[in-house]
C-alpha cells in the first residue's frame, strides 16, 4: 500500500511514454501505479526518399522509432514537448514543436513549410492522421502517410494495478487519450472494478478523452487546462 504521503496514481498510457510519466510522478512525490490499457506495436512500413521529402510530421513518439539518421537532418514537426523531447534525444536536428494538438500541427506547416519545396512524409498510428493528411492536401501540399505502429489493446490489467483498485489505494488516474480511456473502462469492468471507481478522480488530456470516461462513475473527471502532460500532472496538485 503506498505511503500517505505518496498518494497512488494510476498510469494507463502505454509504453515507452509509461515509463517516462511514471518517472515524473515519482520526482513530483506520488507512487505511480503502472496499467497501460493499450500495447503500441511497431508496424514495418516502406518509408519514401528522403531526397523528395521537405518535413517529416509526428503525432506521436510512438512513430519515431521508424525513422533512421538518415532522415535527422530534415525538419520535423511534433505535437507535444515529451515527444520533442524524446526527437531531440534521438539525434534529430531541426525538430519544431506545437503543444496543442493535430490542428495547430497543421497550421504550423502551413504557415512555415510551402507546397513547392517536396512531399511532407507523415508517419501516424493505424487508423489516425487522416484529418491531417486532408487538411495539408486542401492546401496543396503533397503528403505520404505512412502507418508505423498499431496501437492495441491490452489483454488484462496488470496483477499490481488490479490489486491497487481492489484495496481503494488509488486516488487519481491519468488518460493521455480517448483510446486509451475507453480500453481501460473495458478491462476495469471485465475485472469487476466497476465500483472502484468512485472514489477516484480521473484526469483527461482533452475533451475527447473525457467523454470516452463519462459512462463510468468516476468521483470527478478533470480536463488538464493544455493537452499536455505538464498540465495533467499539475491537476494532481
Amino acid at each position: 500500500m503506498p505511503e500517505p504521503s505518496h498518494p497512488a496514481v494510476l498510469l494507463t498510457r502505454p509504453e515507452p511514454g509509461a515509463s517516462r510519466t511514471a518517472a515524473r510522478l515519482a520526482e513530483l512525490g506520488f507512487t505511480p501505479i503502472l496499467a497501460p490499457a493499450l500495447v503500441i506495436r511497431a508496424l514495418p512500413t516502406s518509408l519514401p526518399d528522403p531526397a523528395d521529402i521537405q518535413a517529416v510530421l509526428v503525432t506521436s513518439a510512438n512513430a519515431l522509432p521508424s525513422l533512421t539518421a538518415t532522415w535527422h537532418a530534415h525538419p520535423v514537426f511534433v505535437v507535444g514537448a515529451t515527444t520533442a523531447a524524446q526527437a531531440d534525444e534521438e539525434g534529430f536536428s531541426d525538430v519544431r514543436n506545437t503543444d496543442a494538438n493535430a490542428a495547430a500541427l497543421a497550421a504550423l506547416v502551413i504557415q512555415t513549410c510551402h507546397p513547392g519545396q517536396g512531399t511532407l512524409l507523415l508517419l501516424s498510428g493505424r487508423g489516425q492522421g487522416q484529418a491531417l493528411a486532408h487538411t495539408l492536401r486542401a492546401a496543396k501540399f503533397r503528403v505520404a502517410r505512412r502507418v508505423a505502429y498499431a496501437a492495441v489493446a491490452a489483454p488484462a490489467l496488470p496483477a499490481a494495478a488490479h490489486a491497487a483498485l481492489a484495496q481503494g489505494d488509488i486516488t487519481c488516474a491519468l488518460f493521455f487519450s480517448a483510446a486509451t480511456a475507453r480500453a481501460f473502462l473495458r478491462l476495469a469492468r471485465r475485472a469487476g472494478l466497476w465500483d472502484r471507481l468512485r472514489n477516484i478522480d480521473a484526469i483527461t488530456i482533452g475533451q475527447p478523452a473525457r467523454v470516452a470516461l463519462e459512462a463510468a462513475p468516476w468521483r470527478r473527471i478533470r480536463i488538464a487546462a493544455r493537452p499536455t502532460q505538464d498540465a495533467m500532472l499539475a491537476c494532481l496538485t
